[in-house]
């Protein structure tokens, strides 16, 4: 094959690449443009033409029922974070556990935590839903909190990484030393253990953050709605009152902020956390 067919063969993979990359991001371009725009500046000027109405959008959705907007900000902070703190923690003893320890039905458990990858999460929000009104508990943050609490992906990429990141030996000699299992765990495997972590936090907050049908499912008090279940609210009032619209809008991009914030903070620590474990043997 001659060097310009190569070169032109080069080419495809680099065009589908920009194609893919400017069809996610155009909504993202148009959420960005649309938020600096008035209502009357949203239907009658170029999709793509910045308006002069950001900073009037952004009050308005602060005074929007006394800024319930920012309650539900709140929210979704507390479910995503405090939630995806709970998901590592318990993904981490899981995955430690079933890649360490050998024990009778140790793959049975773990074939049984991969079927519920594959399970979609409208089968199961409807029983999830019974069995907290069962217990009193629907209509309550801890009823959108508890089932996020397993995450059977996250127990997956925490098996994987500490079958990968802790070796036997280590762990072993932790026991000579006369260390107690959970003190081997804390001290030995959990350090060793930090990037596939990281990776499950982030992967845990970004799907709280963005859930929607659970929520939406167990909440019937709009003050504990997350940010998604809020703006979706507003969105089925905006067609009755179209001057909604803007703040659906500026609240969809202030919403991804701090998503973006996350990554950014977390980037450097993940990318450093996962050279430092690619080099242990």
């Amino acid at each position: 094959m001659t060097a310009p067919a190569t070169r032109r063969i080069a080419w495809v993979p680099t065009v589908a690449l920009l194609v893919g990359a400017l069809y996610c991001l155009l909504p993202v371009a148009w959420v960005v443009v649309a938020a600096t725009k008035s209502g009357r500046e949203l239907f009658s000027t170029f999709t793509f033409l910045p308006g002069t109405g950001f900073t009037d959008n952004v009050a308005d959705l602060s005074a929007y029922r006394d800024g319930v907007y920012w309650r539900w900000m709140l929210n979704s902070l507390f479910y995503a974070g405090f939630g995806a703190l709970l998901s590592t923690a318990v993904s981490a003893l899981s995955g430690y556990a079933l890649a360490v320890y050998r024990f009778r039905g140790r793959e049975t458990l773990f074939n049984v935590l991969l079927a519920g990858v594959l399970m979609p999460p409208v089968i199961l929000a409807v029983p999830q839903y019974l069995l907290m009104a069962k217990a009193d508990m629907a209509d309550s943050y801890l009823s959108v909190l508890l089932p996020l609490i397993l995450s059977p992906y996250g127990v997956y990429l925490a098996r994987i990484y500490a079958a990968a990141a802790v070796p036997p030996d280590v762990v072993e000699a932790g026991r000579m030393d006369g260390g107690g299992e959970w003190r081997i765990f804390r001290s030995v495997a959990l350090p060793m253990m930090v990037p596939g972590l990281v990776t499950v936090f982030l992967f845990q907050f970004v799907a709280v953050w963005n859930n929607f049908l659970l929520p939406y499912i167990m909440l019937g008090d709009d003050q504990k709605f997350p940010v998604t279940l809020g703006l979706y609210t507003l969105l089925q009032q905006g067609s009755n009152t179209p001057a909604l619209y803007t703040l659906v809008i500026t609240g969809a991009l202030l919403a991804v902020l701090p998503l973006i914030a996350l990554f950014l903070v977390i980037q450097r620590f993940w990318s450093l956390d996962l050279l430092s474990g690619a080099v242990k043997s």
